[in-house]
């Protein structure tokens, strides 16, 4: 799907999920891989089974500080940084709108769309420098539709749908490539913590209705790629059979 050897690929929330598959997939295609998230247990085991192709580096992305530290610290080891995938995110608390707790609500939007920030502002100049890179930012269709009980995690996607959209209006001329996935609804943990919930549609659909975080890291893989240039910008929904097609994906 693309030769990455060499490369650097920077993945947030790398600890389990999408961002664990991303890791192991891009690492298999020869790439450097920079696992980052709050547990240090989990992304240094996943780095050992991995090899010396993988770095990781224990990370809060809610503090600009952490996420800067933690890019500066992939450029020095690997010598570049040639793709940042945003995909850390949290779905708790779920709650309506009138019982919500500000600081939980205040902490979602730290990590879902803070953290997307950070992870532009601190990538961005390095990007610049080297001619270009690529910033993917996992997306929703929350971050488009409400759902009740979501208000936290619609309003952090739909700001970072636009984090997308303005990377591509002030740097796509500097060789910076932004995209978002829609992956659609995942078999994570977080689709775990959606069914307990018990609130929304989403909440009723059953563990085989979800697709695998693999399919979603080989669309990342694939967006990384000239023959994704026609979507630059914008965002990409994993559930159009057309998208799955192209990609090579298969039910």
């Amino acid at each position: 799907m693309g030769d990455f050897a060499g490369k650097t690929i920077f993945i947030t929330g790398a600890s389990r999920g999408i961002g664990a598959a991303t890791a192991r997939e891009f690492a298999d295609s020869g790439a450097n891989v920079v696992l980052v998230a709050r547990s240090a247990a989990a992304i240094n085991d996943l780095a050992a089974d991995i090899g010396p192709s993988a770095l990781a580096i224990a990370c809060d992305i809610s503090r600009y500080a952490d996420v800067d530290a933690a890019i500066r610290t992939a450029v020095a080891k690997f010598g570049s940084l040639d793709v940042v995938i945003n995909n850390a995110g949290v779905i708790e608390p779920i709650s309506a709108l009138v019982t919500s707790d500000p600081e939980a609500w205040g902490q979602a939007i730290d990590i879902n769309l803070k953290g997307v920030y950070y992870g532009i502002r601190a990538a961005m100049p390095i990007m610049k420098a080297a001619g270009g890179g690529t910033i993917l930012t996992i997306s929703s269709g929350a971050a488009h539709n409400a759902l009740e009980g979501w208000s936290h995690y619609c309003a952090s996607k739909a700001g970072a749908a636009m984090l997308t959209s303005s990377v591509h209006l002030e740097a796509a001329g500097a060789g910076i490539r932004a995209m978002g996935l829609s992956p659609g609804t995942v078999a994570t943990k977080m689709q775990r913590e959606i069914k307990a919930s018990g609130i929304n549609p989403v909440s009723l659909m059953e563990w085989e209705d979800h697709i695998p975080p693999e399919w979603v890291a080989k669309a990342m893989m694939w967006m990384c790629t000239a023959d994704a240039d026609e979507f630059l910008g914008q965002e990409i929904a994993l559930r159009e059979e057309a998208i799955r097609s192209r990609i090579g994906l298969t039910a």
